[in-house]
């Protein structure tokens, strides 16, 4: 299976917005939490990348420490990648 570049994209948004919806966080809460761990990015900065969902790796690692993400599951990446796209995947 061949996963387009912007479905990539897009599942990086939805899984972020969901951790942060899940534990009510906002981003200038994230802001702050990345700042307690000496990662200096404004909030409209994070609000940009995520609704994008283009970040580096390392910004990515960085977020789901701060925010106690302890597992993402292969089946739910599967799962959000069909929802995506129902027709191709």
């Amino acid at each position: 299976m061949t996963v387009k570049t912007n479905d990539w994209r897009n599942l990086v948004q939805r899984l972020l917005k969901a951790e942060l919806s899940k534990k009510g966080i906002k981003y200038q809460e994230l802001s702050d939490k990345l700042k307690f761990v000496g990662i200096e990015q404004s909030a409209d900065n994070l609000r940009n990348k995520i609704n994008k969902g283009i970040l580096g790796a390392d910004l990515l690692l960085q977020i789901m420490y701060v925010l106690n993400i302890k597992h993402i599951r292969h089946e739910d990446i599967a799962d959000m990648l069909k929802d995506l796209n129902p027709d191709e995947y």
